[in-house]
């Protein structure tokens, strides 16, 4: 179902140039002159260092849910992985993953699934989004940590920097793949999240809004796209409940625990009623 609205929003010029200069660049990619395997290869190694160290098990499942606790030095470790995956700083990001989850498939959703997939997936960062003036209502835990401000309004000289170590090992085609293509790929496996799983998939619980276990982003995402489990239990560090939903950020915060560097994990109950 999609919800047809005569609201009409602004742009969001600054995201727009940011969003397409990244996707332009990455094009380059298709001159065979700028490919090589190991540039590939430095591609998917930042693509886990960002995806799911940094966005998934960093931005999300540690700090906008708090599903478990680390020691103060790896959460900032983890919390820098996620600001190189460059879709906006932290505090940007986590309030507005809060806002999601308080209001979700409501007007104050930032990526209400019920306007569309488009919406959902990308229109609603290139937008003046209403829901960006409530972002420091739901940050308060985090806004006065300066090392979450120099992430915040650090992000781009942080990736010119990264930019700069990659031309330095390999040249352009470290540049083109290991910034730009894997910024892109980053971002839309990303943005499944919030628009496939809440389109594909099949549903576990009662979460009280349209969201879905989709087991394709969950392979490109790290285990985010057992998205209707984790609506149900937001607080869980677990999202593949079972035994098929193969969940590699639940895997990484079992490796962590083993080394007694996370703790306080939260999870479902164990008898927790399934439709």
């Amino acid at each position: 179902m999609t919800v047809a609205t005569s609201e009409r929003i602004p742009p969001a010029w600054g995201t727009v140039v940011y969003m397409g200069i990244i996707h332009f660049i990455a094009l380059f990619a298709l001159i065979p002159s700028n490919f090589n395997w190991n540039a590939l290869g430095v591609a998917f190694v930042l693509y886990v260092i960002t995806a799911g160290v940094g966005i998934t098990l960093g931005f999300h499942r540690l700090v906008s849910h708090r599903s478990f606790t680390v020691p103060k030095l790896l959460e900032y470790f983890l919390v820098f992985c996620g600001t190189l995956a460059g879709q906006g700083g932290p505090l940007d990001w986590i309030g507005l993953h809060r806002i999601h989850h308080q209001y979700s498939d409501k007007k104050l959703d930032p990526h209400n699934s019920l306007k569309g997939f488009y919406w959902s997936h990308l229109g609603w960062m290139l937008c003046q989004n209403p829901a960006n003036e409530y972002i420091p209502r739901y940050t308060k835990d985090i806004s006065g940590d300066r090392f979450y401000q120099f992430c915040q309004y650090g992000m781009i000289p942080i990736q010119i920097v990264l930019a700069a170590i990659l031309y330095y090992f390999g040249g352009l085609p470290f540049v083109i793949w290991g910034i730009f293509v894997r910024l892109v790929v980053v971002f839309h496996c990303t943005w499944f999240v919030n628009s496939a799983t809440h389109k594909f998939g099949y549903k576990s619980y009662d979460s009280k809004d349209t969201s879905l276990n989709c087991w394709w982003v969950a392979l490109l995402t790290f285990g985010e796209g057992w998205h209707n489990n984790h609506h149900a239990f937001q607080y869980s560090a677990r999202h593949g409940l079972e035994w098929w939903e193969i969940d590699l950020t639940w895997m990484m915060v079992q490796t962590l625990s083993f080394f007694g560097l996370a703790k306080n994990i939260k999870l479902p109950p164990s008898k927790a009623k399934i439709l």
